[in-house]
């Protein structure tokens, strides 16, 4: 299977996520960057536009963290034919909002980061134990 036919699948199992009673996909590291050469389905509002695999090397290095449990990648939009869009990813973690933030090289930096899942409806996961989730957002 193609790595778009195999996202397509994954992102839209519970529906289309650009349709608002689709619960909100929220896919794993390896799941959004596998096959990913989508510039701009991650981090497209940033200076320099990076490639996908900057984001996943970071993602990687931040999930071996002894204090990180899990990382999902909220699915935002599937507009763009090519790959699904993301803006939000949540760090199951038991560090500060103000460590998380220190965990990305400057050029990669989210725009806000906060606690919590935001107030929409989220395909079916549980948070691991002592974790909450840690947002970093985009715009």
């Amino acid at each position: 299977m193609e790595a778009l036919e195999r996202i397509t699948e994954r992102v839209c199992r519970n529906g289309h996520p650009d349709d608002p009673e689709t619960p909100r996909p929220l896919l794993s590291i390896d799941e959004f960057f596998e096959g990913n050469d989508v510039v701009g389905s991650i981090g497209c509002n940033l200076i320099d536009i990076p490639h996908p695999n900057e984001f996943f090397k970071v993602f990687k290095a931040i999930s071996h963290r002894p204090d990180v449990k899990d990382i999902r990648i909220q699915v935002s939009a599937f507009d763009d034919p090519d790959w699904p869009f993301s803006d939000t990813v949540y760090i199951m973690t038991s560090a500060s909002e103000s460590e998380v933030g220190s965990w990305f090289p400057e050029h990669l930096k989210p725009d806000e980061i906060w606690e919590g899942f935001v107030n929409q409806d989220y395909e079916a996961y549980e948070i691991p134990a002592e974790t909450r989730p840690v947002a970093v957002w985009w715009d």
